[in-house]
């Protein structure tokens, strides 16, 4: 029986996987690296630490679909965005 980690314990395990996906979105058009795209299945996909096995944590990373990866750029843009007008209304207050 495969063993489970949390998802944070297989991250070096699936390294190469993510330089494909990086990959794939970079030939979509997307600026990106594989620290985005796994921060995206972070907070995406799977929310919290869970537990999984190696091949769940691959086929995750495979399924990715790059309207998910652009709703997780955009969210994080605003983020940023919105971060940028608080320090500008400090400013001009």
């Amino acid at each position: 029986m495969e063993e489970e980690k949390t998802v944070s314990q297989w991250k070096k395990h699936v390294d190469p996987v993510l330089i494909i996906k990086t990959d794939e979105l970079r030939l979509l058009g997307y600026v990106t690296t594989k620290n985005e795209v796994w921060e995206c299945l972070r907070a995406k996909v799977w929310e919290g630490n869970p537990e999984k096995r190696l091949y769940e944590i691959v086929q995750d990373v495979l399924h990715l679909k790059s309207h998910t990866y652009e709703s997780f750029v955009n969210h994080e843009e605003n983020d940023d965005l919105e971060a940028i007008e608080d320090v500008n209304s400090g400013y001009n207050e």
